[in-house]
């Protein structure tokens, strides 16, 4: 004898199935919606990005806050990439990189710090940074244009660099145990983004040494930051600085009285054998030529080798 449905037992079972899939279905939504959206879909387009406060990091240096599309948003910046900004000052177009000092782990905004070069303070630019004092010129609310991701390297994790030799080609992998990092004024800020991403990581072994060089001691940015790094990871992280007018009693690293003319030099052009030499032995890299150097990065005044 068979079972015979009842319309009542089949309504009940259509409404439990209904019940179910609602539930799922509205389960989904919302670890979607919980889920981070990225800001740079294409590094080919631009996205504007307004304005939501600024404040002074040094005499000479501030530190600017965009918003994000929604409080859910990421700028969506691979760790070794950067971005630019764009604006168009006294009917030129000005085109600048940047590196964030904000990471995809946080959301809702994106933070850049900017050493504003103005008008008339140095001899030897007259006119100041166009889109330096382009953006601290910005009053909260204005939007300017971001795009990217750009840059030939990404850091995978673990020691692991991928590296384009030009931008037409293919990344190729690379591998160091050890970073060797030179940085002047806010070239500072992509080393910074890397020293980061590989100490929050307790299983990357790679160890980050970085030799930090600037015109003054108050000159020297994000200072606080370095410092809580080194002493939060002493096995991982080593840092020095070094100074081109040191406070009186003070004096550089081995008595060199500057840095900078040697670190704009890196684009496969020698530049301060000392200080290669002196940053590769505290790395305990051994005796180094640029030649041997498996990654080499410049972007704003910083040069990364390891090994």
């Amino acid at each position: 004898m068979g079972v015979q449905s009842s319309p009542v037992l089949l309504a009940s079972l259509g409404v439990g199935l209904v019940t179910l899939l609602g539930l799922a279905v509205g389960s989904y939504l919302v670890r979607r919606s919980r889920r981070p959206q990225v800001t740079l879909l294409d590094p080919n387009e631009k996205y504007l990005l307004r304005l939501l406060d600024k404040t002074t990091v040094s005499h000479n240096t501030k530190r600017f806050r965009f918003a994000l599309p929604t409080a859910h948003h990421t700028l969506g910046l691979p760790v070794g990439k950067h971005i630019y900004l764009s604006a168009r000052i006294d009917g030129s177009l000005v085109i600048r990189p940047y590196t964030p000092v904000t990471s995809d782990e946080d959301q809702g905004y994106v933070d850049l710090v900017i050493k504003v070069y103005l008008k008339g303070v140095h001899p030897k630019f007259p006119e100041g940074g166009k889109m330096s004092q382009y953006v601290d010129s910005l009053k909260i609310g204005d939007v300017v244009e971001f795009r990217g991701p750009s840059g030939l390297l990404t850091y995978a994790g673990k020691g692991h660099f991928n590296i384009q030799p030009n931008k037409k080609s293919p990344p190729e992998p690379r591998v160091a145990k050890k970073l060797g990092m030179i940085a002047g004024g806010t070239g500072i800020t992509p080393m910074l983004q890397l020293i980061r991403a590989i100490l929050k990581v307790p299983e990357d072994p790679t160890q980050c040494f970085l030799l930090f060089a600037n015109q003054t001691e108050k000159d020297i940015i994000l200072r606080e930051d370095l410092e809580e790094l080194q002493a939060r990871y002493p096995n991982r992280f080593k840092l020095w600085f070094t100074l081109d007018h040191p406070p009186k009693g003070i004096l550089p690293i081995s008595g060199h009285p500057t840095i900078y003319p040697f670190i704009i030099k890196t684009k496969g052009l020698p530049f301060c054998e000392f200080w290669l030499q002196w940053l590769a032995s505290h790395c305990q890299l051994g005796s180094l030529e640029c030649t041997d150097t498996v990654i080499s990065w410049s972007l704003s005044f910083g040069f990364l080798f390891a090994r």
